[in-house]
């Protein structure tokens, strides 16, 4: 790891360290409750004790935000590319895009708990699927937009495909804005999953843990959950950025 690597490391770690130790201070030395803001220690504590139950949660909410994910991805690029090729599907696409982009979560996961029933995981990866929807689409499709007519034209010169250009020229120019596009939605996509929760279906991932906890007046213990919520959203964070790396290499090569 070189100088520059460790120091981008260093100082958030840092800055997350005396962070703690500020609120760990605060809480102590003002004697705030505990159904306020907890102490860092005694999240940590609960954490210890509930690991297994914060696994557990975290991979079942953690599966519907991948199902949800690729599902929304695939369909985000796919309408994409049609309204890149067609502007009648441009002005149909677009608008629905902006108006999936502002429906309230709160509103769509009962109604669809409803529809398919408090014992399915589809509500709450549909609700994931329409909130990544709207990110990808709208940085999918300002990437195959940015293709300069004059690189297209000398392609065509050269009797290039349309097959070619798009390979060539069109995907590659594109790919940077699909993955500014996943990574918004990498990390929406966790928190769309996480509020869903909140709405009934099965008590298996971290939303319901949260609120169950907090029902139960384990406040410490709700925030052990929150804890095990950030540090998912970090692993789909970190998961998409590297594969935009991996593929930005193989692009490279």
């Amino acid at each position: 790891m070189t100088a520059a690597a460790v120091r981008r490391w260093v100082a958030p770690v840092l800055l997350g360290v005396v962070a703690l130790v500020i609120w760990q201070a605060v809480v102590v030395g003002t004697g705030i409750k505990p159904y306020l803001l907890p102490s860092p220690t005694a999240i940590v504590e609960q954490l210890v004790l509930v690991v297994p139950l914060v696994w557990s949660a975290a991979l079942a909410t953690g599966m519907n935000v991948l199902v949800g994910l690729v599902v929304g991805a695939l369909i985000a690029i796919g309408a994409a590319i049609v309204a890149a090729r067609s502007r009648m599907a441009d002005t149909l696409l677009s608008p629905t895009a902006a108006a999936l982009s502002v429906m309230p979560i709160v509103a769509l996961a009962p109604a669809l708990n409803t529809m398919f029933g408090t014992t399915s995981t589809t509500p709450r990866r549909l609700v994931v699927s329409v909130v990544v929807f709207a990110p990808v689409f709208v940085n999918t499709l300002r990437g195959l937009r940015q293709v300069q007519p004059v690189h297209r034209d000398l392609l065509r010169a050269y009797a290039a495909s349309p097959r070619q250009i798009t390979r060539t020229v069109t995907i590659p120019g594109a790919l940077p804005y699909l993955f500014t596009g996943l990574r918004i939605a990498s990390s929406t996509a966790v928190i769309a999953a996480i509020v869903a929760e909140y709405f009934g279906g099965l008590q298996n991932g971290l939303g319901s843990r949260i609120t169950s906890a907090a029902s139960n007046s384990a406040y410490a213990r709700a925030w052990a959950f929150v804890l095990g919520a950030i540090l998912l959203g970090l692993v789909f964070y970190l998961a998409t950025l590297a594969l935009e790396r991996a593929v930005a290499r193989r692009q490279g090569g």
